[in-house]
């Protein structure tokens, strides 16, 4: 996600460690120098004057880092470059923004990708109670940070891989499982994040169910 440099101010911060996770995917810890919400947002830049790129903050409030999951796009400007950084190198910053901070309970929250990083935030500060998780991925290795969400929220963690199968993973597209619901809560929040395309699609799906427009919360990943 990009940001107008303009309308925004930047700092300077320090890697504390910069982990491979998945191929192409990195956890990358940050000394955190402000506190957040989880399902917030940062800007981030290597350079005080590029562009900067938004990131949720994958980490948990109480945590000493902020965290950024990502995966690197091979063409991309920023991605390659975050990948090859090392404990003490510096990148440039903002402050914490953003209004996807899933505050509302129960509520069922859907994510493919590292589109699932603000619900890795909110899980690990705590947030857990009268949540379902739907979370979308191509490989079993896709399902980033798994074994928390298991933890946290049991049954309540539903895992859909379109190519791959495994114990307790269901088989195909959780917009199929979506298709085929009978009758989705129309009385809870649904949060989705991810690619701009589940979110379309997803939004279509719980609309045609019922589900009014502004049940449905959305964070676009490009």
């Amino acid at each position: 996600m990009s940001f107008t440099r303009k309308r925004i101010e930047l700092q300077l911060t320090q890697v504390i460690d910069n982990i491979l996770i998945a191929d192409g995917v990195y956890y990358l810890k940050l000394h955190k120098p402000f506190d957040f919400k989880p399902g917030q947002v940062v800007a981030l830049s290597l350079n005080e004057n590029d562009e900067p790129r938004l990131y949720s903050i994958a980490s948990g409030k109480n945590e000493v880092s902020l965290n950024i999951l990502f995966d690197v796009m091979p063409t991309g400007q920023l991605t390659p470059t975050l990948a090859n950084l090392k404990p003490n190198d510096e990148v440039y910053i903002s402050a914490p923004f953003g209004k996807f901070l899933c505050e509302h309970t129960p509520a069922v929250w859907i994510a493919t990708g590292t589109g699932v990083a603000p619900f890795v935030s909110l899980i690990k500060s705590g947030t857990n109670k009268n949540i379902t998780l739907l979370h979308g991925a191509r490989t079993i290795d896709g399902f980033y940070f798994q074994n928390e969400f298991k933890e946290k929220l049991g049954d309540d963690y539903l895992r859909f891989c379109t190519t791959e199968t495994g114990n307790d993973v269901i088989e195909g597209r959780l917009t199929n499982y979506l298709k085929e619901l009978d009758n989705p809560a129309p009385e809870l929040k649904y949060y989705l994040c991810g690619s701009s395309q589940m979110i379309i699609d997803v939004r279509e799906i719980l609309l045609s169910k019922g589900v009014a427009y502004d049940k449905i919360i959305a964070e676009i990943y490009f």
